[in-house]
């Protein structure tokens, strides 16, 4: 017959075994639950980063609740927990998709906006003229956002004759303008090519000068024969042609002895070239950085230059 005692404990053992045997099962089950329910809610995040607004048409709302935590609207289950679990995945999924998509038009547009933007840089700038010389490194020359000076890039420039070749006098001409003989030999190629200039033979004194200043960079006439090489151009009528060596010669060495003349020169260039806008900001630079030129050597030509546009 059984002790009291075991007719007492029996009943309590059973009941705990019919209490906690489904217990891992609901555990398992809140686990579950409690990892789904977070990855739906960084979903949701990434929506709200994605999508701004938090309209219902991207995600549902989330409400807090009257004890500040927050509760998500889901449906009720019409199936079983494994059916309901993998319908919210595939949702998961889903969504997951459309953001890759969405975030793929976004970097997609990002680069054409960024090519477009590259392509304005390129051709609308107006920050450089096409011999690759920056109109504003160093100075304020050509900074305002006008259009570009488009000018090639300076080369020595054939001499310019007719189909049938110079005549016989042009020839006779340039023949009888001699060249120095002295010990400096770029002085020398200078030299001839300024005797050229000044007899008016100016396609052959641009192919002497640029031959000068491309076999003596560093020579202390240097800064004469680019100035020079770009009064050539401008003289003959070429001022798209001269303003790169006049901008080339003024940011080369501004306390050359010729940087002043040719910043002066960029003017005339530009004035020539109607672009009123480069030219005022030179004119206005020439007069801050040298006050002396202006007021005495090249005093007459400043004033005549201010004179022709309307700064």
């Amino acid at each position: 017959m059984p002790s009291p005692i075991l007719r007492f404990v029996a009943p309590l053992l059973a009941a705990g075994v019919v209490v906690t045997t489904p217990i891992p099962a609901l555990a398992q089950d809140s686990v579950d639950e409690a990892r789904l329910r977070k990855i739906e809610a960084e979903v949701r995040a990434l929506q709200r980063r994605v999508f701004p607004g938090g309209e219902g048409r991207f995600f549902e709302p989330q409400i807090n609740s009257a004890d500040g935590t927050s509760s998500i609207s889901t449906n009720p289950a019409s199936t079983t927990a494994v059916t309901d679990i993998l319908a919210r995945l595939d949702a998961i999924e889903l969504q997951l998709q459309r953001l890759t998509a969405e975030s793929e038009v976004n970097s997609n547009s990002i680069s054409g906006l960024d090519m477009r933007v590259r392509a304005l840089e390129g051709t609308g700038g107006g920050s450089t003229v096409s011999n690759g010389t920056p109109l504003d490194s160093g100075s304020s020359v050509a900074m305002t956002p006008t259009p570009a000076v488009s000018t090639p890039t300076p080369t020595p420039a054939p001499v310019a004759t007719a189909p049938s070749g110079p005549t016989a006098e042009r020839l006779a001409g340039v023949q009888a303008i001699t060249k120095p003989q002295t010990d400096d030999a770029g002085d020398d190629e200078y030299s001839y090519g300024f005797r050229l200039w000044n007899a008016g033979y100016y396609p052959e004194a641009q192919q002497q000068l640029s031959k000068f200043v491309e076999e003596y960079p560093s020579h202390w006439r240097t800064t004469f024969g680019r100035n020079l090489l770009g009064r050539a151009y401008l003289d003959n009528g070429q001022a798209r042609e001269a303003a790169p060596w006049f901008l080339r010669n003024y940011q080369a060495d501004k306390s050359a002895a010729r940087s002043g003349d040719s910043l002066l020169f960029l003017a005339e260039s530009m004035i020539a070239l109607e672009d009123t806008s480069r030219a005022c900001i030179a004119l206005a630079e020439f007069g801050e950085t040298y006050p002396a030129l202006a007021a005495g050597r090249l005093s007459s030509k400043y004033e005549s230059n201010r004179q022709k546009v309307s700064c």
